[in-house]
């Protein structure tokens, strides 16, 4: 038997069922649990686990005093059973949204670089032909965003491609480069200043993302390439009513994209300092799983967002 003929094989023997239980011993990682939850007697779910295992002739499970573990095989095949579960509850959503109108769910992650012109301006586009359509948008860092895509949860990115990450499962378009600027509250006394340097900007206080995200890295790498410590004042966060309820009432300084900058310019709650900072951002761009079908709801809008970023961009 060639590969083919056995991955099929395994293609028309492993049943819906089986997968459901797969993901509740990954999830309760007890047997019992796990049973109770799939509606099976417990020497059942031994059984079907058993007939899993001796199927893909690899162990799933270890089994442990107190319960049951993950092996190797079994946390690359569990993901594998989560995609597949997600693509046929959205083969089903497709089918009620091709019936109905387009209407239905679509969830989508973006980085803050685009989540002030690009993003809004395409879901605008995309209710206006779709109304009945629900889109979630959740704003977040690249690798928390791969993440979640990967399992599943969301159906395309606009965010980027981290030099760790295997690409191999990822499609990725490229749609531009951020360009990052540091910005305070109006009447900041930096703002005054003409011979602004980074030994300023190391002295004073910022509103920063968590130490381990790029942006953070690539902040702190800015002053040491120069030899100098990194600012020791700083509060972290991601939470934008946090940031600008700070930056307006204190004096701290803030990093961000100047896409978003611009914005808050205009709405003159903001003012960018006069300063160019060597703190580049790599591109971001369009990211789906390779394996993924989108829906009708999920291409009518990666379709406004196209047409978007080549106006913006």
């Amino acid at each position: 038997m060639n590969d083919n003929d056995a991955a099929r094989r395994v293609r028309t023997k492993l049943k819906t069922r089986q997968m459901f239980l797969l993901i509740a011993l990954d999830e309760a990682r007890n047997l019992h649990q796990a049973a109770r939850e799939t509606h099976m007697s417990q020497p059942a779910a031994s059984k079907m686990l058993k007939d899993i295992e001796e199927l893909f002739g690899v162990p799933f499970f270890e089994r442990l005093p107190r319960g049951v573990r993950p092996t190797l095989y079994g946390e690359t095949m569990i993901r594998h059973v989560r995609m597949a579960l997600a693509n046929l509850a959205q083969g089903q959503d497709s089918i009620a949204t091709l019936q109905a109108g387009l209407s239905g769910q679509v969830d989508i992650g973006v980085i803050i670089a685009s989540s002030m012109t690009l993003v809004p301006q395409a879901i605008a586009r995309t209710k206006a032909e779709a109304p009945r359509l629900c889109i979630g948008v959740e704003v977040d860092t690249s690798n928390v965003l791969v993440d979640r895509l990967k399992r599943g949860q969301l159906d395309f990115l606009i965010a980027r491609i981290l030099e760790q990450e295997d690409e191999s499962s990822l499609l990725y378009e490229d749609l531009s480069e951020e360009t990052d600027c540091a910005v305070a509250r109006i009447g900041h006394p930096l703002l005054a200043r003409t011979d602004l340097g980074l030994k300023d900007l190391a002295a004073a206080s910022w509103i920063l993302s968590s130490r381990g995200s790029i942006l953070r890295h690539r902040f702190d790498m800015m002053f040491r390439r120069n030899d100098m410590a990194t600012p020791s004042n700083v509060v972290e966060t991601t939470a934008m009513s946090v940031i600008k309820g700070l930056l307006q009432q204190t004096d701290f300084l803030h990093l961000m994209p100047m896409e978003v900058a611009r914005y808050d310019i205009r709405s003159r709650e903001l003012a960018i300092l006069p300063i160019d900072l060597p703190c580049k951002m790599d591109s971001f761009g369009i990211i789906m799983r390779r394996d993924h079908l989108l829906s009708p709801g999920a291409n009518l809008l990666l379709k406004h967002v196209r047409a978007i970023a080549a106006e913006i961009y």
